[in-house]
């Protein structure tokens, strides 16, 4: 009886030595594993989210990449995105452009936090009054969009001056645009997937003037107004007379048109910035933004 006692003891204790190093080899794993991901991270990243953990202690930052624009760190905090040098001491708010690629990454990125919700031509910043920490850079849902939309008269424009696309016996909508403007990029291609007419007036805010030239003078517009927002090369180039744009250039100065897209609806109201497609629709059809 005695050895039957001593072996089912060893059985027992045995079996709790198996748990007591299953539950420490889950502890030592996830501590690996909480160890590589942060070693998976660059140095410098890791190094700037210490910094911002101790310099903005309320902003939770979902992450860190160093390596897009030389110099600047580009960081992530839930749907927010702004700029810190590598020191961890200066802190930009704003847009990020890349004259090479004629991109604005910014947007691009801002679009891709967010594609449903993003508005507007610019980042905009937090109210940071009650968290005491500085304002950051926002993607802007559609709870800040103003209750009514503006208004303005379409009246001063010249028919010279306009890319007319899509459904041509849809309902019409006129959007101010710049064709090296990712928000005008992702407008286009919702409005493609909608049945309307499309009153398309390019300004140059990003200084685009000489890609709306080749656009407004391509044989086909339309076909050369997408491959300018896809990015590809305009074929069959040519010139011709472009000051339809010019008194475009003149109308979004004289109304305060300084960010794009700007759409206008036929009856003259007006809202600013990328819309998703069904608050669009909404829009277009009569109702608010």
């Amino acid at each position: 009886m005695f050895g039957t006692d001593s072996s089912a003891d060893r059985r027992v204790t045995v079996g709790r030595a198996f748990i007591l190093l299953a539950i420490v080899a889950a502890f030592i794993a996830a501590a690996i594993g909480a160890k590589a991901a942060y070693a998976a991270l660059r140095p410098v990243d890791a190094s700037v989210i210490s910094l911002l953990k101790a310099r903005l202690p309320k902003t939770k930052v979902s992450k860190v990449d160093c390596a897009v624009v030389d110099g600047l760190c580009e960081v992530t905090a839930g749907n927010n995105l702004f700029y810190v040098d590598r020191s961890g001491r200066y802190l930009v708010i704003g847009r990020v452009y890349d004259m090479e690629t004629r991109q604005d990454l910014t947007a691009t990125r801002l679009l891709e936090i967010n594609p449903d919700t993003l508005i507007g031509g610019s980042a905009k910043a937090n109210n940071a009054a009650d968290s005491g920490e500085p304002p950051i850079a926002k993607a802007v849902g559609a709870g800040t969009h103003p209750a009514t939309p503006s208004r303005i008269s379409l009246d001063g424009l010249p028919k010279d001056g306009a890319i007319v696309w899509g459904n041509q016996s849809g309902k019409t909508v006129t959007v101010f645009s710049d064709f090296r403007c990712g928000y005008c990029r992702a407008l286009s291609n919702t409005l493609r997937s909608m049945n309307v007419r499309v009153v398309e007036r390019p300004i140059s805010v990003l200084g685009s003037r000489d890609l709306a030239n080749q656009v407004y003078c391509a044989k086909n517009r339309e076909t050369a107004l997408h491959q300018a927002y896809a990015g590809e090369p305009l074929r069959n180039a040519t010139t011709c007379d472009t000051s339809g744009l010019d008194a475009n250039e003149r109308f979004a100065r004289s109304h305060g048109l300084n960010g794009t897209p700007v759409i206008v609806r036929a009856d003259g109201a007006m809202i600013e910035g990328y819309r998703p497609k069904e608050a669009l629709a909404s829009f277009i059809a009569g109702g608010r933004s």
